[in-house]
């Protein structure tokens, strides 16, 4: 399956070339907006209707403040995604794909045809922000800097327990080392400012390491 792309900003999800961008076409019955400004370019696009699927590239925000919403009962040919990128890290093998509650049944499995073709795994997600893995992940991040400011044990000993323990690949505070705690900060405020959670609330370590960009 093919896809026309329009992309407007740098994409997270596509920032080298891929085989799904590889086979774009200008004829195919699919439409990809990518980029960090793939809402504006929907926006001003035209004749979506006559595409199975249109597909955005969504940041942190919902589907529905580009399409709209109605009730619970919003959904249409146009779905959201992203491919899971922690940080500064390379894009994941993940794409997490946004559908709302009306989204009809053959465009969400058209949409993850065109993934899975093109050698990707597809987690489907209702439309809330942040979607799944950093809905998950971001709260467990932030206990562990605020435990870490407790003295609960140094970042060392917190990785290997939960190395050891838990059989994690790597350890969260190697983790966040690795792919940013700048970058972090962004996410988990984004996402605390969406929900209101406090458990999404920027940990102080991450607030610092954002204040010294």
């Amino acid at each position: 399956m093919t896809c026309r792309i329009v992309t407007r900003g740098t994409s997270r999800s596509f920032p080298a070339p891929h085989a799904l961008t590889d086979q774009a076409r200008d004829d195919a019955e699919l439409l990809v907006y990518l980029g960090t400004e793939a809402g504006q370019a929907f926006a001003a696009g035209r004749d979506h209707d006559r595409y199975r699927v249109v597909l955005i590239e969504l940041v942190d925000e919902c589907l529905g403040v580009h399409t709209g919403e109605s009730r619970g009962a919003e959904g249409t040919n146009v779905l959201g995604f992203a491919r899971f990128r922690m940080g500064r890290a390379d894009p994941s093998n993940l794409v997490e794909l946004v559908r709302q509650p009306g989204t009809p049944a053959e465009a969400l499995a058209a949409a993850r045809t065109l993934f899975e073709g093109a050698g990707l795994k597809v987690a489907v997600c209702a439309d809330v922000p942040g979607r799944i893995v950093n809905r998950l992940i971001r709260p467990y991040l932030n206990a562990v800097l605020r435990r870490l400011d407790d003295g609960l044990a140094t970042a060392d000993d917190m990785d290997a327990t939960l190395r050891m323990g838990l059989g994690y690949p790597e350890g969260p505070n190697a983790l966040l080392e690795r792919t940013g705690l700048a970058e972090h900060f962004d996410v988990s405020q984004a996402l605390y400012e969406w929900t209101g959670d406090p458990a999404h609330a920027p940990a102080r370590r991450a607030r610092v390491a954002k204040l010294r960009t």
